[in-house]
C-alpha cells in the first residue's frame, strides 16, 4: 500500500512540474489541507491512541482549535480523558451517542475520536458532515474484535477515509507483527473492556493455534 502511495504521489508531482525535492514540502501541504478523515487502526497495544494524541497536540502546539471525543463507556483509565497504555494523555468529552458530536465540535479546526469502534452507526455520517464543514477528522479504533470480525463502524470509516494508517503490536508469542486482539478470558460478548489481563496481541499464525489449543482444552 505505501508503494501505492508513493508512486500515485511521485506521478501528480511530474505532472504538476512539482520537483521531486520538494516532495516533502508538497506532502505536507497536502496535509494540512482541511477537511480530511484520517482513520489509525490496528489491534490492541499497537499505539493507535499514543498516535491520535500525537497528532492531536501537534494541532494544538499549531495554534488550531482542537475537540475530542471519546465513548462514556470507556472509563479504564479516566472518566474524562483518552489515555494510551503507555499513559499518555489528553482531555476529551465523554459522549453516549455519536450525533452529540456534530452540537459540540461548532467552530473547531481538528476533531479527534478515540475509541471509534464502540460508536453508533451514524458516526460515519457525523464525520462526513464535520469534513463537508471543513474539518480534519482524526480517528482511532481497533479494526477487528476478537473474533477477527469488522468491529462497529470502523469498516465503514475506513472506507471513506481520506487516509488510513494501520499500526501494529508484537505478537507477543513469537515477536512478529501482531494481527488481531486475542481474548484470555471466557466471555462471548463482543464488547468486553479489558487491558493485558483480558487480552494479548497474536499475530495470524499464533491466533489460530490458540484457538486450536482452547478447543483441545474445552473437549
Amino acid at each position: 500500500m505505501l508503494l501505492i502511495t508513493i508512486f500515485a504521489t511521485e506521478r501528480t508531482l511530474t505532472q504538476t512540474n512539482i520537483p521531486m525535492n520538494r516532495f516533502s514540502e508538497f506532502n505536507q501541504m497536502e496535509m494540512a489541507r482541511r477537511g480530511r478523515i484520517e482513520v489509525i487502526c490496528g489491534s490492541m497495544f499497537s499505539g493507535k491512541t499514543e498516535e491520535l494524541i500525537r497528532r492531536l497536540k501537534r494541532a494544538k502546539f499549531a495554534k488550531q482549535k482542537v475537540e475530542i471525543f471519546k465513548p462514556a463507556l470507556d472509563t479504564r483509565y479516566s472518566d474524562v480523558e483518552v489515555v494510551s497504555h503507555d499513559s499518555n494523555h489528553i482531555g476529551s468529552t465523554p459522549i453516549e451517542s455519536s450525533t452529540s458530536i456534530l452540537l459540540l465540535a461548532t467552530d473547531v479546526d481538528v476533531v479527534g475520536i478515540d475509541e471509534a469502534q464502540f460508536f453508533d452507526a451514524d458516526l460515519v455520517d457525523v464525520c462526513n458532515e464535520l469534513a463537508r464543514r471543513g474539518t480534519r477528522v482524526i480517528i482511532a479504533g481497533l479494526d477487528m474484535d476478537f473474533k477477527c470480525q469488522p468491529f462497529g463502524p470502523m469498516p465503514a470509516l475506513m472506507s471513506i477515509a481520506d487516509e488510513v494508517t494501520k499500526v501494529h503490536a508484537i505478537c507477543v508469542r513469537c515477536g512478529n507483527l501482531a494481527y488481531v486482539s486475542h481474548r484470555l478470558v471466557s466471555n462471548d460478548k463482543q464488547v468486553l473492556l479489558g487491558e493485558k489481563a483480558e487480552y494479548e496481541p497474536l499475530c495470524r499464525e499464533c491466533y489460530h493455534a490458540a484457538i486450536r489449543e482452547r478447543e483441545e482444552a474445552n473437549k
